[in-house]
């Protein structure tokens, strides 16, 4: 936009006027971040405050009373944003995360209609998932929405249950299922198909395959000894620091397909990784992952990862079901592995927000 404007009129006056709206508008951007933020901490500070005189009084039902008067109180002095079901969102709030520092910091990308999608959420660790989903990629409350209807901390829970303590594949780089019903395929799809409707939509497939992705190429050719080979998607995800190849497969996943990958990222490695960089990864989407096949190869020790991927999604009864099998077997995978003596990494996490088991009146 900037180049055009300076091509088609560089009159002092129009660069000069051109520079000061984009100081505006970049401004603006910063007001509303901060007065959300501001918003966000003041209705922190509100449900703290009303946590405190409550838990001071012995009957639970004047708790009740006092908060029903003080939402009126407050809707006749500063409107209908103070409603009683809002006031005791922001109790539950300043109780599920009861260290203001920690808050002011974390939340500062989020509106407070972010925090409403997240309260309901059933772990301190989901809703940190989302929250830092929503700071790195500045999703908007839709966005936010369409994660958390999707699953998508099952999901990544459920892709890193495949990696190993010998995994050279980080925790949280993907997602295992990747639902992609929204690219518009029709049956009987060929790979090329898929690979096209990735890219009609690539902005799409990276809020589902996960925040952070940068695409870098497609069909990216290889050349070895008078041979060529193409990876179907070169991504670079900043994150991991670090370029992720991904094969599309339709059908079940075949234990051939690991040297294919493997020749790809050892390629990556020598050829195309830059200082800096870690080692690439790859992932191989199917169909049908065969994860007993997959995990019988030890993919992730090669930086390997299977995952299936889904163009229809099923009814929220099925697609629950679903993804509660799929983690169902990994575990079952898991305790196996254990009696044989092969233990999995056990994923550490930092609570470092305090998860509190009182809970307050949502009505």
């Amino acid at each position: 936009m900037k180049s055009e404007l300076q091509h088609t009129n560089t009159e002092p006056e129009n660069i000069l006027f051109f520079n000061v709206v984009q100081i505006i508008e970049n401004r603006k951007i910063n007001i509303i971040s901060a007065a959300n933020s501001q918003i966000v901490l003041m209705f922190w500070e509100i449900g703290n405050y009303i946590n405190s005189v409550i838990l001071g009084m012995e009957r639970a039902e004047y708790g009740k009373k006092i908060v029903s008067t003080v939402s009126s109180q407050l809707q006749q002095k500063y409107g209908n944003e103070y409603y009683v079901r809002n006031i005791r969102r922001m109790m539950q709030f300043a109780t599920q995360f009861p260290d203001f520092e920690k808050v002011s910091t974390l939340w500062t990308q989020l509106s407070w209609s972010h925090i409403r999608e997240l309260l309901p959420l059933k772990t301190i660790e989901e809703k940190l998932y989302y929250v830092e989903e929503v700071n790195k990629g500045f999703l908007g409350v839709r966005d936010l929405r369409h994660l958390i209807a999707r699953k998508a901390f099952l999901r990544r829970n459920n892709a890193n249950l495949q990696i190993t303590r010998q995994s050279k594949i980080p925790f949280n780089a993907f997602k295992d299922p990747i639902i992609l019903d929204t690219l518009g395929l029709k049956d009987n799809y060929l790979e090329g198909d898929l690979e096209q409707a990735i890219l009609r939509d690539i902005e799409i497939f990276i809020l589902e395959f996960g925040v952070g992705f940068t695409f870098v190429a497609r069909q990216k050719r290889i050349s070895i000894e008078n041979d060529d080979y193409h990876i179907d998607l070169l991504f670079y995800n900043r994150d991991i620091k670090r370029l992720v190849a991904i094969e599309l497969k339709i059908g079940k996943f075949k234990p051939a397909y690991k040297g294919q990958m493997e020749l790809y990222l050892n390629w990556l490695n020598q050829y195309d990784r830059r200082d800096g960089e870690e080692a690439p990864i790859g992932v191989i989407l199917c169909t049908d992952a065969n994860r007993k096949v997959a995990e019988l190869l030890e993919l992730d020790k090669s930086g390997i990862a299977v995952a299936e991927y889904w163009t229809k999604l099923p009814s929220k009864e099925q697609f629950e079901s679903k993804i509660q099998e799929i983690m169902t077997e990994a575990k079952e995978r898991i305790a196996r592995r254990k009696l044989l003596g092969i233990a999995n990494v056990q994923k550490q996490i930092n609570y470092f927000i305090e998860e509190s088991s009182d809970e307050i009146d949502k009505d």
